[in-house]
C-alpha cells in the first residue's frame, strides 16, 4: 500500500507558515473540538492542494459551456467517447454493504431531530444532505458533521425544548452522504497555498473529506460503507475528478480500493447526455444514478433563458415528469443504469402530509402513490420521500414491484431509445401556449421564492410551504422562471405583461400578506430576490449571493 504523507506535515519548505495549509476563520461552534482536528484539516489541505486546481479549470468550462447554449448551440452526445457509449462489456462496481436495497430514501438536513427522525423512518437509505436541504450557516455545517458522527457511532439521540426526548430504536437505515456541489466555497475556511495565496475553500471538498476522514472506518466496522450522493455534475470530467478525490482518500485512510461508493445526480442536462461517460469514469466508485427532477428542471431554464419563445415552461405546477422532454430524460437514465448493472433511484415528489389536516395528507398520500407507481413501472430500483409519513406508502409501491428482488436491474429496458431532439424539447411542455402562463402561477413563484429564501437565511434548508416540501432547488425554479418571463416578454392568461416592475408589485403584494415579526428576515428575502430573479444578467445559483451576503460569519 502507498504511504500518503500529509502536505502539511513535510519538511520540503523550512517555514511551517509557506506550506499549504488550511485556516479556520468561522467562529467557535458546536462540533469544533471534535470534527475540525489538527488531523483531519491536514487531510483537507492535500484534498485542495491536489485537486482546487482542477476544480477551478471545471468551472470555468462550466461558463463556457453556458454560454453556448445560451447563444444558440444546443448540447448533444459527445462524438468524443461515442466508443465508451458504444462498449457493451464494462460494468460499474454497483451498491457496497448495506446498500443493495434502495427501494425508500428518505432526504433531509443533519440537524439533531432531523437526523434522528430519518434513522427512525423505516425508510432503506437516509440521504443525509448538506446540500440543498441545508442552509450552510457554520454551525449547520459543523454540527451536521458532529451529528452524523454521533449517528454512525449509535450515540445520538435529541431532546426539545418542551423536554420530549428522542432516540434512535436498533434498526436504521444506511447513510449516504450529500455534499456540496463543486460550484460552491467554504469561506469558513481558508486555503493557503505554497505561494501564501488565500481564497475560500471548496465546499465539496470541506463536505466530503470531513465525512470520510471521521467516519470512512466506522461505517466499514459496522458493516456498511462510506457512501456519497455527488451533485450538480455537469460532465463526465467532473465525475472524473471526484473519481480521483475518491482514489486518493483510500490510499491516505488505507482503505481498499473501491470501498467509497457514489450515486450521481443526474440534474443538469449536460450530465443527460454524458450519463454513461458518468459512470464509466466512477465505474469502480459507482453505486448508481439518481434522477434529480427539481433541479434538472432549472437547469434546462438555465440552459435555454435566452432562446426565445420557444424555450419558455408553463407554471412550475405544470412541468410534471410526464411532459416529453422529462420522461425522456429519466426512460433513458433507468435504460443507461441497467445496462451498466447501476442502480436507477427516482426522484421526490414535493408533496407532504399534514397531520393537522386529512384532507391534504390524503391529497399528498394519493399524489405520491400515483409518482411512485411511474416510477416502479418505469423500472427505478428505489425513490425518495421528504418525509417519514410518506415512507410506507413508497415502500408499498416497490414491494409490490419488486416482490422477492431488491431491485429492477434485471430489467435492462432494451426497448428505450431516447434520442437528443427527444431530451432538448422544451417546448413540448407547452410554455408558448396562450394562458400556459398564469397570474396565479407568477404569484405562486414570487410567494415560495421569498418565504424559502426567509427560511433559508434563517438557516432552515427544508421549508414546508403550502403543503409542499420546498428546497434550494425548488426556489431555484421559482425565482429562474420569473427571470425568463420577464426577458422574454411573457404574457400571462389574462393578458397581463410580465415586466420586472409588475413582478416588484406583486412581490410588494406578496410581502404586505405575510405574518411579520420583529426577527423575520422577509425584507432580506425580497431583496434577494429582486437580486436574483430581476437582474439583468443570470445569477447562475441563487445560493451564491445570498451566502457571500448573509451567512459568512468571521471568527
Amino acid at each position: 500500500m502507498t504511504v500518503i504523507t500529509p502536505l502539511a506535515s513535510r519538511t520540503l519548505l523550512t517555514d511551517p507558515l509557506s506550506r499549504p495549509h488550511l485556516e479556520v476563520t468561522g467562529p467557535r461552534t458546536t462540533g469544533t473540538d471534535e470534527i475540525l482536528t489538527p488531523e483531519a484539516l491536514d487531510f483537507l489541505t492535500d484534498l485542495h492542494a491536489r485537486f482546487a486546481g482542477r476544480r477551478h479549470d471545471l468551472l470555468l468550462a462550466r461558463q463556457h459551456r453556458r454560454d453556448r447554449w445560451s447563444n444558440g448551440a444546443d448540447p448533444g452526445f459527445l462524438p468524443l467517447t461515442a466508443g465508451i457509449r458504444a462498449d457493451p462489456t464494462w460494468r460499474v462496481a454497483g451498491p457496497g454493504p448495506g446498500l443493495e436495497d434502495r427501494r425508500v430514501e428518505i432526504t433531509g438536513p443533519t440537524d439533531r431531530k432531523m437526523t434522528v427522525n430519518a434513522l427512525n423512518s423505516g425508510a432503506k437509505v437516509w440521504l443525509a444532505d448538506h446540500e440543498d436541504a441545508m442552509s450552510p450557516t457554520w454551525s449547520n455545517v459543523v454540527g451536521g458533521q458532529l451529528n452524523l458522527f454521533d449517528a454512525i457511532r449509535g450515540q445520538v439521540g435529541f431532546t426539545s425544548p418542551e423536554g420530549k426526548e428522542y432516540r434512535v430504536g436498533e434498526q436504521t437505515p444506511t447513510i449516504v452522504f450529500r455534499p456540496r456541489g463543486w460550484h460552491l466555497t467554504e469561506k469558513h475556511v481558508a486555503y493557503v497555498d505554497r505561494a501564501g495565496m488565500r481564497s475560500s475553500s471548496s465546499a465539496s471538498l470541506v463536505d466530503a473529506g470531513l465525512y470520510l476522514f471521521h467516519n470512512a472506518q466506522a461505517l466499514i466496522d459496522a458493516g456498511r460503507g462510506p457512501y456519497l450522493y455527488l451533485p450538480k455534475l455537469e460532465g463526465h470530467l467532473e465525475a472524473r475528478l471526484w473519481d480521483e478525490v475518491f482514489r486518493f482518500t483510500e490510499t491516505y485512510l488505507g482503505l481498499r480500493h473501491g470501498t467509497i461508493r457514489a450515486t450521481v445526480l443526474i440534474e443538469t442536462i449536460t450530465a443527460a447526455f454524458e450519463m454513461e461517460e458518468i459512470l464509466y469514469e466512477l465505474r469502480d466508485h459507482c453505486a448508481g444514478l439518481n434522477a434529480g427532477r427539481w433541479d434538472y428542471i432549472f437547469s434546462v431554464i438555465k440552459s435555454f433563458r435566452n432562446r426565445g419563445p420557444r424555450f419558455v415552461l408553463p407554471d412550475r405546477s405544470r412541468v410534471t415528469m410526464t411532459v416529453p422532454f422529462m420522461h425522456a430524460y429519466t426512460e433513458l437514465l433507468v435504460a443507461t443504469c441497467h445496462r451498466r448493472g447501476a442502480q436507477a433511484i427516482g426522484g421526490m415528489s414535493a408533496f407532504i402530509p399534514n397531520r393537522r389536516s386529512p384532507e391534504v395528507t390524503a391529497r399528498a398520500l394519493e399524489q405520491v402513490r400515483a409518482d411512485k407507481q411511474r416510477e416502479a413501472g418505469q423500472g427505478f430500483d428505489g425513490t425518495w420521500v421528504a418525509h417519514p409519513d410518506l415512507v410506507p406508502v413508497a415502500r408499498e409501491v416497490f414491494d409490490e414491484a419488486l416482490g422477492d428482488r431488491v431491485d429492477q436491474r434485471h430489467r435492462l429496458r432494451d426497448d428505450v431509445h431516447v434520442t437528443e431532439a427527444q431530451l432538448l424539447d422544451i417546448p413540448s411542455a407547452g410554455g408558448a401556449s396562450p394562458g400556459a402562463v398564469t397570474d396565479e402561477g407568477l404569484r405562486g413563484n414570487v410567494s415560495v421564492a421569498v418565504r424559502y429564501l426567509e427560511s433559508w437565511l434563517r438557516g432552515v434548508g427544508a421549508a414546508a410551504i403550502d403543503d409542499l416540501m420546498e428546497d434550494a432547488a425548488t426556489a431555484e425554479i421559482s425565482r429562474s422562471q420569473v427571470w425568463q418571463w420577464v426577458h422574454q416578454e411573457v404574457r400571462t392568461g389574462s393578458g397581463t405583461r410580465i415586466t420586472a416592475d409588475h413582478v416588484r408589485s406583486v412581490l410588494a403584494s406578496v410581502l404586505a400578506q405575510l405574518p411579520r415579526s420583529s426577527d423575520d428576515r422577509f425584507d432580506d428575502a425580497a431583496a434577494l430576490f429582486e437580486q436574483v430573479a430581476l437582474a439583468e444578467d443570470f445569477p447562475t445559483f441563487l445560493t451564491v449571493p445570498a451566502y457571500t451576503q448573509h451567512l459568512v460569519t468571521p471568527r
